[in-house]
């Protein structure tokens, strides 16, 4: 048995709402609509990618704001998930879902650890920008594709198959770059959650690949040493458990 790890990204309905202020506040009157989910796309970790809007679900009306089959879908992925990367997803995406989970009456997943591209490349890169679009286009990795903008949501939330076919290929296609950044900033990450602890093999913390390691330096803190390795796959440090000071050296207080 492997980790599994799941990537996704949402797409949501605006926040319909009176207000009295200019363009630049945000002081709401009076909430008309909530926001909500209006599609995704979801893929595991080299494996299976499907992408679902309104209109993919049994009941689906033009105009009819409504999504709570598509909750309960992303429900049942994230209650199968280990790990679940999510671009921006710790303010954005995860709470949106718990959000819309709750109002659907649903109970919370199973307990599942969240991988932040953007998080992880302001925690240990210096780029001009941390948003998918500019991390792709920095590392040649490819960009985001273009669209008319707002006009597009408000086009699928009015029923209309041409922007529906957008959205979704939009959306899709920034799953496949995020799980090519993930890749990417994977060796780097000394927070990525212990995917050996889903298996009894010897394998690699961070990519579960056990095609071996090589013999690096040490990590060293205070009063003990240990031996590092280098992941023949994912390229990233790994280190032993064993302490290989035998004595414990004095400190300085």
């Amino acid at each position: 048995m492997e980790g599994k790890i799941l990537l996704i990204d949402l797409e949501t309905t605006p926040i319909e709402a009176y207000t009295w202020g200019p363009k630049w506040e945000t002081n709401l009157i009076e909430v008309i609509e909530q926001s909500k989910v209006l599609s995704y796309s979801a893929k595991w970790l080299n494996g299976k990618h499907w992408t679902k809007g309104w209109p993919d679900y049994k009941g689906y009306k033009k105009g009819l704001l409504n999504d709570k089959a598509i909750v309960h879908d992303i429900w049942g992925l994230l209650n199968q998930a280990d790990v679940v990367v999510t671009q921006n997803g710790k303010s954005f995406d995860i709470r949106v879902l718990n959000t819309r989970f709750l109002k659907h009456k649903l109970s919370p997943p199973s307990p599942y650890k969240v991988i932040d591209p953007k998080v992880e490349a302001k925690r240990y890169l210096r780029l001009p920008s941390n948003s998918l679009d500019d991390i792709c286009d920095y590392f040649g990795i490819g960009r985001k594709i273009e669209h008319e903008g707002f006009g597009l949501w408000l086009k699928c939330m009015a029923g209309d198959k041409n922007a529906w076919k957008r959205m979704l290929r939009y959306n899709r296609h920034d799953v496949v770059l995020m799980e090519q950044v993930y890749l990417l900033l994977r060796p780097y990450m000394k927070t990525h959650p212990n995917m050996a602890m889903y298996t009894n093999k010897t394998v690699c913390p961070r990519c579960s690949s056990n095609k071996g390691f090589i013999r690096g330096g040490f990590y060293m803190n205070n009063t003990t040493q240990y031996q590092c390795w280098r992941c023949l796959n994912c390229r990233g440090q790994v280190r032993t458990t064993l302490n290989l000071r035998e004595t414990k050296p004095l400190m300085s207080i």
